[in-house]
């Protein structure tokens, strides 16, 4: 009779817990995303940060033309290297590079610079850096196959994020949060609720925004789902020490 009641309790403060749907979410606050069509994103203004990646190019500076980068690591085009939590690479003979809290323009004009005295470049942008992004997540967490830190694209979006996620059965696909943490002392975060369900089965795009990064999805388990895993977690341990004792019983009475 106990354990009726502990569960029955269980399920029903998770029943109206979980009723309320997207209880923290507020549909203004999808304002504050910005829909594919509305950005211009390109590399030049991104900022560089430990552990990206870069791969720098320059034809006719032997050190940066061949296979076999520094740091380890080997490309057939230029040399890559990953920047050091200092914030920096280096080179046998061009020295330190400070690169992090750089755009790649400004690292390449940095370099250039360096060394114009010791050899001939030619050309409005002699050095080419390009950048492996490793320093950029977003978050998808909850009822998903693959949750986690996401290397964050620059153009990522809430419905290609979900489809690469992966949606488990359990998943409440119309209660989907999307919030986006403030970055200021005592403002509030943005958070909108999802419809995933109308978006794949009815093409409802209003939803379908750009995240940046930072951002987190959290995907609810449904309601009955969500019972299911309260009623395992105060069940399991009962029963499992009911069967220790019945193990230990069933011991004693054999010796």
């Amino acid at each position: 009779m106990m354990m009726r009641t502990i569960v029955m309790a269980g399920m029903l403060s998770v029943a109206a817990a979980m009723l309320g749907g997207c209880f923290s979410a507020d549909p203004k606050d999808l304002e504050a995303f910005q829909t594919p069509d509305q950005a211009d994103v390109t590399g030049e203004d991104y900022i560089i940060q430990p552990p990206d990646r870069l791969t720098i190019i320059a034809s006719n500076i032997p050190e940066l033309a061949g296979s076999g980068g520094g740091g380890g690591y080997s490309s057939q085009l230029g040399q890559t290297q990953s920047i050091r939590p200092d914030g920096m690479i280096s080179y046998e003979k061009i020295g330190e590079i400070p690169v992090a809290g750089k755009t790649p323009r400004q690292v390449a004009e940095f370099i250039a610079e360096r060394l114009k005295d010791l050899y001939k470049l030619t050309g409005d942008h002699p050095i080419d850096v390009r950048v492996e992004n490793q320093s950029k997540l977003y978050y998808i967490v909850g009822q998903v196959r693959q949750p986690g830190a996401k290397v964050f694209s620059g153009r990522e979006t809430t419905l290609s994020a979900l489809a690469k996620a992966i949606l488990t059965d359990y998943a409440w696909k119309d209660q989907i949060q999307v919030i986006r943490p403030s970055r200021v002392e005592g403002e509030r975060s943005r958070i909108f609720c999802l419809d995933y369900r109308k978006i794949v089965e009815h093409g409802k795009m209003e939803q379908v925004v750009l995240l940046q990064e930072g951002d987190i999805i959290y995907v609810p388990p449904t309601i009955f789902s969500s019972i299911g895993l309260t009623v395992g977690e105060i069940v399991g341990p009962i029963f499992q020490g009911g069967q220790a004792a019945q193990v230990l019983g069933a011991g004693a009475a054999g010796g």
